[in-house]
C-alpha cells in the first residue's frame, strides 16, 4: 500500500491519546494488538461470536474484530488493561481470581470488559441478569458458575466501596 492509502485516527485507549496512520481494511482488534501492543484483548473467531475481543467503544461492549480502526476515530476505547488502576487488580480481576473464574484464560478479558460493563449498568445484577449478560460470551473450561460467582463478589464489593466513600447521613 502506498502511504496515501492510510488513514489517519486519532483514538483515546484507556485514557491515553494515540494518533496512527492505519489501513481503511485494518480491525480495531488489529490496531489494538499490533499497533498499540496491547494484546489483552484475544482474537478468537474473528467473526464477532466468540466474545473474546470484547472492548468498551464510549462506555459501549464492541467487539473489536468487527469495528474498523477507522471507526473509533474519536472515540474512547477501554481494554482489558485498563481495569487495573496504580498497578492494583479491579474488583473483577480478584473476584475472577479468588473465584476461579478462568482456567485456560482465553476468555477471561471478554468476560471481564463485558461484566464491567454490566455493573457500570446495573451494580446489583441478580444471577440471571449476569448470564444474560454474559450470553454472546463463550467459555470452554468453567462451565460459567465460578464466572457468575465472580462478577457477583465484584458487585458485592464495589458496592461497598461506594458505600465506604460516601459520608454517614448523604445519599448517593
Amino acid at each position: 500500500m502506498m502511504e496515501d492509502d492510510f488513514i489517519p485516527v486519532r483514538v483515546s485507549v484507556n485514557g491515553v491519546p494515540h494518533r496512527l496512520f492505519v489501513e481503511p481494511r485494518r480491525t480495531l482488534l488489529d490496531m489494538l494488538r499490533e499497533d498499540l501492543e496491547l494484546t489483552g484483548t484475544n482474537a478468537g473467531c474473528e467473526h464477532g461470536s466468540c466474545g473474546a475481543c470484547t472492548v468498551l467503544l464510549d462506555g459501549q461492549s464492541v467487539r473489536a474484530c468487527l469495528l474498523l480502526a477507522v471507526q473509533a476515530n474519536g472515540h474512547e476505547v477501554m481494554t482489558v488493561e485498563g481495569l487495573a488502576l496504580h498497578g492494583r487488580m479491579h474488583p473483577l480481576q480478584e473476584a475472577f481470581w479468588e473465584k476461579q473464574g478462568l482456567q485456560c484464560g482465553f476468555c477471561t478479558p471478554g468476560m471481564l470488559m463485558t461484566a464491567y460493563e454490566l455493573l457500570q449498568q446495573n451494580p446489583d445484577p441478580g444471577e440471571e441478569e449476569i448470564r444474560s449478560a454474559l450470553s454472546g460470551n463463550l467459555c470452554r473450561c468453567t462451565g460459567y458458575q465460578h464466572i457468575v460467582e465472580a462478577i457477583r463478589l465484584a458487585a458485592q464489593r464495589l458496592r461497598e466501596e461506594a458505600e465506604a466513600a460516601t459520608p454517614s447521613g448523604t445519599t448517593a
